[in-house]
């Protein structure tokens, strides 16, 4: 899972380009099928999203979501693509960009009724 914060005046008009961004990004590195898209976007007043002095009104804060189990280069190449993607797609300029990888272990994840420990069906890797 994927969620974005930023300014709502920037963030509202670039949610679809964003999102497509960072999605064909995950597609690439991770390997994650196209129908698995789970993007939030938290538009927050600028009042209420301090961010460093020396960005600019476009500071978008990422923050990935998901299982354990992915090699550190395959992390650093996802980073490194959205920050390469965005730019290009969406012209945010990597300074701009602020991304966090959070894992959990599978047992702390829920979805379709079940642990993701449990899961025996899913359509990607977890280890790669």
């Amino acid at each position: 899972m994927i969620v974005v914060y930023g300014i709502s005046e920037h963030l509202n008009p670039i949610k679809t380009s964003l999102s497509d961004a960072i999605h064909s990004s995950m597609l690439e590195v991770l390997g994650i099928p196209e129908g698995k898209r789970a993007h939030r976007f938290i538009p927050m007043d600028k009042s209420d999203f301090f961010y460093p002095s020396d960005r600019s009104e476009a500071y978008t804060v990422i923050e990935v979501n998901m299982m354990m189990g992915r090699q550190r280069e395959t992390k650093k190449a996802l980073i490194k693509s959205l920050f390469e993607v965005i730019e290009a797609k969406v012209g945010i300029d990597p300074t701009d960009v602020e991304i966090t990888i959070k894992e959990q272990p599978a047992h702390c994840w829920g979805f379709r009724g079940m642990t993701g420990d449990e899961v025996q069906d899913l359509r990607y890797s977890v280890n790669v």
